[in-house]
């Protein structure tokens, strides 16, 4: 299987650079995986397609305001550091540019001093351990100097952090938002409720892999890096209970996706647990937990379109993104939905 399989022209007037006032006014094509008919709809239409009993995955990490602009101790040249692993004691696995001006034992200052980092090592691809010294909470700290660390496909600057967050986002950890969960309001997640249909939470700290494309021809040495995950008793007992019943199990975002794919047994069972994950989904694999996934347009030759190309079939997913496309739907992290059913 080759990365160019998942190519698509993609023109870059409707790459969205700003999320929509109405978070669930956005559109939403709706694929139906079996046959490949494609239907036009708002995303708040989302819940027509829901039944009662059904079990809505959710992904309840938070995004990290972890882009730091900072400068080189002594010095006026500005470095840039985004954060995406915490590892311990303050010590965070960073993405630093310009990578050349930050060798080990180089000093960062952010804020004026409010936030102190060194440089102790220098692992994987270039990624720099930085030690961080500040007073008082790092998240707060954080809160005060960081900002959303949005893809480099977004020039627009995002007047409101918020929007790059969900309305249910809730443990802090994430280099990135799961961005299928942005259409979401808290008006339309009570009316899925009040419908009958379960909400499950999990959480996946979406890492480093979001930054990292699919550099090698043959897809299946590409190496998916490590995020951690948790799925608590409750979420794995509705999720197993919608699967008992006959019910769907309907994933909002790839995250969640892969979540519930990483911590089934064979035999689709879930269960209280936490880990790593390093699962990478492509056409072949065969679900053991997911029915249906909400999803955005994603970037070509990503693991991202892969993983729903697995659900609904390259040749599905590619005539849906040139039917999207021809519609003007807008793509990625600010962009419109898709349900694959």
């Amino acid at each position: 299987m080759k990365k160019e399989d998942f190519y698509f022209d993609l023109p870059e007037e409707l790459i969205a650079q700003d999320p929509l006032e109405d978070r669930s006014s956005s559109r939403l094509l709706v694929l139906d995986k079996e046959t490949g008919e494609v239907e036009h709809h708002v995303f708040k239409e989302v819940i027509d397609y829901l039944e009662e009993g059904d079990c809505l995955v959710i992904n309840d990490t938070k995004v990290l305001p972890a882009r730091l602009i900072g400068s080189r101790v002594g010095t006026d040249a500005k470095i840039e550091v985004l954060l995406l692993k915490r590892m311990e004691n303050d010590v965070w696995e960073t993405l630093v540019k310009p990578g050349k001006k930050a060798k080990v034992g180089t000093k960062i200052s952010f804020g004026n001093g409010l936030l102190v980092g060194e440089v102790v090592d220098i692992v994987e691809e270039g990624n720099r351990l930085i030690h961080f010294e500040y007073e008082g909470i790092f998240e707060e700290v954080l809160d005060e100097l960081g900002q959303m660390p949005l893809p480099p496909y977004i020039t627009h600057q995002l007047k409101d952090k918020n929007r790059y967050q969900t309305v249910y986002a809730k443990h802090t950890g994430s280099a990135a938002a799961p961005t299928a969960g942005l259409h979401f309001t808290p008006e339309l997640l009570k009316k899925i409720e009040e419908k009958g249909v379960n909400i499950a939470s999990v959480t996946l700290h979406v890492g480093l892999g979001t930054f990292r494309p699919v550099k090698v021809e043959n897809i299946l040495e590409h190496h998916m890096h490590s995020e951690f995950y948790q799925i608590s008793a409750e979420s794995a007992e509705k999720i197993n209970r919608a699967k008992d019943s006959g019910k769907r199990v309907i994933c909002v975002g790839t995250t969640s996706c892969r979540t519930v794919e990483s911590a089934a047994d064979e035999n689709g069972r879930l269960r209280e647990t936490s880990g790593w994950t390093e699962i990478f989904i492509y056409p072949g694999y065969k679900f053991k937990v997911l029915d249906n996934l909400i999803t955005n347009f994603h970037l070509p030759e990503s693991t991202l379109v892969m993983l729903v190309s697995a659900l609904a079939g390259r040749e599905q997913v590619l005539s849906a993104y040139e039917e999207a496309i021809k519609e003007r739907y807008r793509f990625f992290s600010f962009g419109d939905a898709m349900l694959i059913r």
